[in-house]
Parts: structure tokens; C-alpha cells; sequence
């Protein structure tokens, strides 16, 4: 995943029960894969205002990356709420890091910690910062290591990037520690496993994280500095455009990515995969047990062209990838 702003709408795992405004939903999901993001927006307007959460939540990415209207990070704060307080995960996910964004960054904090707990590699990374560099909250290393190889682990660049400056600076017993809680944050979240690691490297002087990028390339709503020293903080990550489709509750495609007869190879896979191929970091896997044999699949898609788009990705690295129909 890179810092730049993509054109389209994330996927959904979300199946909802069938209803009339359902109809809206999809016609408005039909009208932005043709490119109508105008006509897109007309049909989700009036369902978003009468409470369906999954339309709040098309018109929130809508306004966020202008399409079919004016950028409005306001207007996509708004919608992702409305929507997040209905149980809507991905717009809580969203809500809490378009928060810190737009600069409300104490109250995003907690919007981001839910987050992270579900597994979200995105607000991992920004709170594993917060922790280290004890922005917003009381800084805690062992913890801001365990997030960041989680976020490391689920695939994000930046993550990794973070995560190698951290190795530096954190002594290791702490560095023991974070593994250790990051583990149990895999079992917990059934992420990929990660690999073995035996933190060699002597601590120096601590400072500050540093940035993972330049500051011309980090908006500058995203950027601050301490009285005391410069503090880079966490840029709030987009999705790779594999995932910006809008919500609904159409059936739900997979990639198959291998099939063994040892489960420890398909998580082995996974792992192996998912940091060579940035984009699956945006997946969930999924082992399925067929008898004695392992599938490893990743999902969900919203469709077969999605599907088949993840496969090219996948193909390209050199991995087999088969489309998995509903």
C-alpha cells in the first residue's frame, strides 16, 4: 500500500439481510464500476440519509476521494460516524484514521485502538507510533512493537520500514516482550504467523520515530512538531485500489493461492506471499479444510473481475492464483 490518494471504494465481508434499499445499494455499486460516480452517488444519498449503513459508508469514500462530488473530508467524516455507529467496521476503521487526518487526533486515538485490536494493519501502524513516541497516550514500547510487527507482518511497507528503526532504538528485552504480545495478537486475530526473529541489535539513545517518508511527500494536515524536537507522525494510510469497490451485499468471490496436505505450508505461503504481493495484505486468508488437504484462500472480492484482477497480481509474482466463485 503507498500514501497516495486512490480513485475508487473498499471492499466489504459485510453480508447483509436482504431488503428493499438493497436494490439502491447495488445500482449505485453498478454505477460507480462503470465509471456514473455522479449517478453512484444519487442512488446511495437517499438510503444513506434513511440509515443504511452500507450506503453512509459508499457515500463517505465518495467524499473522500471526490467522486461524483467535491473532496469533503468533513461530509466523509460525517457518513463514516453515522455509519460506524451502526456496527459498520470498515467505517469505524476508516472514521478513526480520517479523524487523525483532519486533526482530531486526541479523539481518534480510541477510534484507532478498536481498530488495531480488530486487526486493521493500518491503524496498527498509527498506534504503534502514538505508543512509541508517547503522542495522545502514555508511551509503551513493548506494545508499539507487537502493533508494528503486526503491521509489518500483515504486509505494509511503512510498517516494516518503522519497524526496522525501532529495532534500534528499543532495548531488546522490550523487543522480547512486543514479539511475544504480537503473537498473541496473531492468535487472537488469526493474521499470518510471523516469521522467527532473535533481535540482535544493541539499543542506542532513543529519539523519536523517525519518518518513514520526506515531508513533501506527507500532506500537511498529517504533519506536527513538538516545542521540544520534531515528532513525525503516522501518515493515515490508503488502500491499494484491488480493494476500493464500494459495499454491498452481493455474493462474496476468493482466490485460491495453493492447496497442502501440511497446514504449516499454507500459513507459510500466506506469509511469504502476502510481502512479496503488497496488495493481498489487504485480505483476510482463509484455510480451508477439504479431508487432509489445506486451501489456502484469500478474500473477500465483490466480484469475479476483482477476482480475476487480484489473480493477475498474484500470477505476475510468479504464484498460481484460481478464482473461487460464491
Amino acid at each position: 500500500m503507498n500514501f497516495a490518494q486512490k480513485t475508487a471504494l473498499l471492499a466489504s465481508s459485510i453480508l447483509l439481510a436482504a431488503s428493499p434499499a438493497f436494490a439502491d445499494v447495488k445500482a449505485g455499486v453498478d454505477a460507480w464500476e462503470r465509471g456514473d460516480y455522479p449517478t453512484a452517488v444519487k442512488e446511495w444519498r437517499p438510503i444513506a440519509i434513511k440509515g443504511d449503513p452500507d450506503a453512509q459508508f459508499n457515500l463517505a469514500q465518495a467524499y473522500r476521494f471526490g467522486r461524483g462530488v467535491d473532496i469533503d473530508m468533513k461530509q466523509a467524516e460525517d457518513w463514516y460516524r453515522k455509519a460506524a455507529n451502526q456496527g459498520h467496521f470498515q467505517a469505524e476503521d476508516n472514521l478513526g484514521l480520517i479523524m487523525f487526518q483532519n486533526g482530531d487526533r486526541q479523539n481518534a486515538m480510541p477510534v484507532i485502538e478498536r481498530s488495531a485490536a480488530r486487526g486493521d494493519p493500518r491503524a496498527q501502524y498509527v498506534l504503534g507510533t502514538a505508543l512509541y513516541n508517547g503522542d495522545h497516550m502514555k508511551q509503551d514500547w513493548v506494545r508499539a512493537y507487537a502493533l508494528m510487527t503486526r503491521a509489518s507482518a500483515a504486509g505494509l511497507p511503512r510498517a516494516s520500514a518503522s519497524l526496522a528503526q525501532l529495532d534500534q532504538y528499543i532495548p531488546l528485552d522490550q523487543r522480547q516482550k512486543g514479539l511475544a504480545m504480537a503473537r498473541n495478537l496473531e492468535l487472537a486475530g488469526a493474521r499470518p504467523q510471523l516469521p522467527p526473529v532473535s533481535p540482535t541489535k544493541a539499543p542506542v539513545r532513543a529519539t523519536p520515530l523517525p519518518s518513514v517518508i520526506s515531508e513533501t511527500q506527507i500532506p500537511a494536515s498529517v504533519m506536527s512538531a513538538s516545542k521540544k524536537q520534531p515528532r513525525p507522525q503516522p501518515t493515515v494510510l490508503e488502500t491499494d485500489d484491488f480493494t476500493t469497490k464500494p459495499v454491498n451485499a452481493g455474493p462474496i468471490w476468493r482466490v485460491q493461492l495453493g492447496a497442502f496436505g501440511d497446514p504449516a505450508k499454507a500459513k507459510a505461503l500466506w506469509l511469504g506471499l502476502s510481502n512479496r504481493v503488497t496488495v493481498l495484505s489487504n485480505f483476510q486468508p482463509s484455510y480451508v479444510k477439504a479431508g487432509p488437504i489445506t486451501r489456502l484462500q484469500a478474500g473477500p472480492l465483490t466480484s469475479r473481475s476483482a477476482a480475476e484482477k487480484l489473480c493477475s497480481s498474484v500470477t505476475s509474482k510468479g504464484n498460481a492464483c484460481l478464482v473461487v466463485a460464491p
